[in-house]
């Protein structure tokens, strides 16, 4: 996940340094530096000297789909995710690290955004403490939302999170059942598009699988515009995307990136010679098949990616430099 770390102080900028100079050495990908200071106080290069206010950063890390970390106390962060701190399901992961850098804390998203593992990591890369306060954490329990985004599996009704939670804290076992195996007498957590049978927390296997080409450079924003515009024009909801995929010299292509970054949507690769042994009809054109070696990128890729028994839903949908196609996994 894409990392941005702003601080405040000299003594902020020192931790961002020393939690990127660890993270390289690790081969973790480092953090966006920025430092919001009097632009004549300190002018070393490496971090981007940032005029806005907090919120305004907190907005710019949300858009990018991003891990806000905030290298400061925790009152400045909690002030500027306001407008960030939408829905516990989406909202992105906000980390807090003191000046001194002697504790690492989560304070929003620790399970859906996946911020409680990530400050474990810069806890590692630090040598600091830690600090945990999600209950199914501390209790060392089951938690259903992790298990929900491990496996890629979209949460019907969120309100049977706490019920199965609290469960789990009180130290009683968890039943766990898939649409194959269905329970006789139902169960705390089911796996299947639907089901009969009583249960908590119903998981849904995610149907659909977004296919894209993409030309070099397109806009991020207007990709995002379009790919939302498709996807509600055909009754599809973001959160039912299993993945996104391309072709492989198309993996480092922000709009894509960003895309997948966003909505944390696995963005998936394939080269040219498996497009090609993709099975179906696909609407060729020539030129594609003389830049990239195969004759329809959208379409084969989200063939591929729906895996076998997979269905045309949506053929190649043409844009301004994208074009994309969805297929149902037979799931």
């Amino acid at each position: 996940m894409k990392k941005m770390a702003i601080c405040f102080s000299r003594h902020g900028k020192e931790v961002i340094g020393r939690l990127n100079s660890e993270a390289a050495k690790r081969g973790i990908e480092p953090a966006e530096a920025y430092v919001h200071m009097d632009s004549d106080q300190d002018n070393d290069d490496g971090f981007i000297h940032y005029k806005g206010s907090t919120a305004e950063w907190a907005e710019l890390a949300d858009e990018k789909g991003a891990c806000a970390i905030f290298v400061s106390a925790v009152g400045i962060a909690v002030r500027a995710i306001n407008s960030v701190s939408r829905d516990k399901l989406k909202d992105i992961p906000v980390i807090v690290i003191d000046d001194n850098a002697n504790f690492v804390i989560p304070v929003l998203s620790g399970h859906a955004g996946g911020a409680n593992k990530i400050a474990l990591t810069l806890a590692e890369l630090l040598g600091a403490i830690p600090v945990i306060t999600t209950s199914t954490d501390v209790n060392g329990c089951f938690s259903a939302d992790v298990f929900a985004v491990e496996n890629n599996l979209r949460i019907a009704e969120r309100k049977g999170i706490k019920k199965v939670s609290a469960k789990a804290i009180e130290g009683k076992s968890v039943s766990i059942s898939f649409k194959h195996y269905p329970p006789e007498d139902g169960a705390d957590i089911i796996v299947a598009d639907e089901t009969d049978r009583e249960y908590s927390l119903l998981l849904k296997p995610k149907k659909y699988v977004l296919g894209a080409g993409c030309r070099r450079g397109k806009d991020v924003a207007e990709a995002e515009a379009f790919i939302k515009s498709l996807l509600k024009d055909n009754n599809i909801a973001i959160d039912d995307i299993y993945a996104l995929c391309t072709i492989d010299i198309k993996q480092d292509e922000e709009a894509l990136k960003a895309f997948s970054r966003r909505h944390r949507i696995p963005l998936l690769c394939f080269d040219a010679a498996m497009l090609n042994e993709a099975e179906g009809e696909f609407e060729a054109s020539a030129f594609v098949k003389e830049k990239v070696g195969v004759d329809n990128v959208c379409e084969r890729a989200a063939c591929l990616g729906a895996g076998r028994g997979g269905k045309k839903i949506l053929g190649k949908v043409k844009g301004e430099g994208i074009t994309c196609a969805v297929y149902m996994r037979d799931v």
